[in-house]
């Protein structure tokens, strides 16, 4: 019996996604091989050790379960896998491992990788560095180009650059043009900007985000996304496709699928997502990822491959694009998060 320690919630904006996440992963988890143990994060960052049903995730009604929660802090000792509870008890709960189940800033940029890699803890996901790389998409970017992928031309800028410089590149980029925070995900403060007159608020919009922002060419052509999985050994699921009746990917869209359709399998040659799932894992070793990622590309008109961005910790609800993935290639949801622990805790 493993026991592992599931991170939920987290200080960020996409909070709610990971509860929906986490509620999913574990009501699938196999209790006769795991014992689970749960902290939440709230959005003001407090750490909550939840003894209560998984249920109470769905609705965000977790933190009002009476007796259910302690505050907490982790062990940063080395070889110390343990979280201390602060209800003057001096009781620890140890575990073997821990899986984030966290969605964007403090949760998929390293920082709590970090923090379990600083006293030893084996991380059911990317490591540290993959997962920084991974959630800067300036850096990102750079890395696969060098790897032999194309990527979307792009410049980055900080608060301190001229504006002129920012209208600039927007012109020599071409519009529409896209500007996006570097470091963000689930598509908050990303603007695909048509004309000249909406620079300003796209720019904004994307600051409000991160402290580095983006502008980067649109592709024609469609997005593709890859689920891989593995270490050593790679296992990729089938390719799927977003079809966009209007506008982009963007947040309401991803969790609503209002306009949106998700076709997996996408609808291309075998050969043309055999190509796809090629590339993938050569973005997946370029990044130095380990466990599982998702692998966002685009496929344009001419059946070219352009890197778009890599999600360290995608969406994990039943229904969400990764699990998707890999159910096409017969893994069951619930063999894909026993798969998941096995990988995150081999020696």
């Amino acid at each position: 019996m493993k026991s592992i320690l599931f991170l939920f919630g987290g200080c960020s904006s996409e909070y709610e996604v990971s509860l929906h996440s986490a509620f999913a992963v574990l009501s699938h988890v196999d209790r006769t091989q795991v014992i689970p143990h749960t902290v939440g994060i709230t959005q003001e960052g407090r750490w909550l050790y939840y003894t209560g049903a998984v249920s109470h995730l769905e609705d965000d009604t977790w933190q009002a379960q009476e007796g259910q929660c302690v505050a907490c802090v982790p062990m940063v000792d080395r070889g110390n896998h343990g979280l201390l509870l602060l209800d003057g008890s001096e009781r620890q709960v140890t575990f073997d491992a821990v899986f984030p189940v966290l969605h964007g800033k403090n949760g998929e940029d390293g920082t709590i990788q970090g923090l379990f890699e600083l006293n030893g803890t084996p991380v059911i996901g990317c490591n540290t560095l993959a997962s920084a790389l991974c959630m800067d998409k300036d850096r990102a970017h750079r890395l696969v180009e060098a790897a032999g992928i194309r990527v979307p031309q792009s410049r980055a800028f900080c608060r301190r650059d001229a504006w002129v410089e920012m209208e600039q590149a927007a012109e020599q980029l071409g519009y529409p043009v896209f500007v996006k925070p570097v470091r963000a995900g689930s598509s908050f403060g990303i603007t695909k900007v048509e004309r000249k007159e909406q620079l300003n608020a796209a720019v904004e919009a994307a600051f409000e985000q991160d402290d580095t922002i983006l502008m980067e060419e649109a592709i024609s052509g469609f997005e593709v996304g890859c689920a891989v999985m593995g270490n050593d050994t790679l296992t990729v699921g089938c390719v799927d496709e977003i079809e966009l009746a209007q506008g982009f990917f963007n947040y309401e869209e991803k969790y609503t699928l209002n306009t949106a359709h998700i076709h997996c399998p996408a609808r291309i040659s075998a050969e043309t997502a055999a190509r796809i799932q090629t590339a993938a894992k050569q973005v997946y070793r370029a990044l130095g990822c380990r466990v599982f990622a998702r692998v966002d590309l685009f496929l344009t008109p001419k059946g070219e491959i352009v890197f778009n961005e890599v999600n360290t910790i995608p969406g994990f609800t039943a229904h969400s694009r990764y699990p998707s993935m890999m159910r096409e290639i017969g893994i069951s949801f619930d063999a894909l998060v026993q798969q998941l622990i096995a990988l995150g805790t081999e020696e």
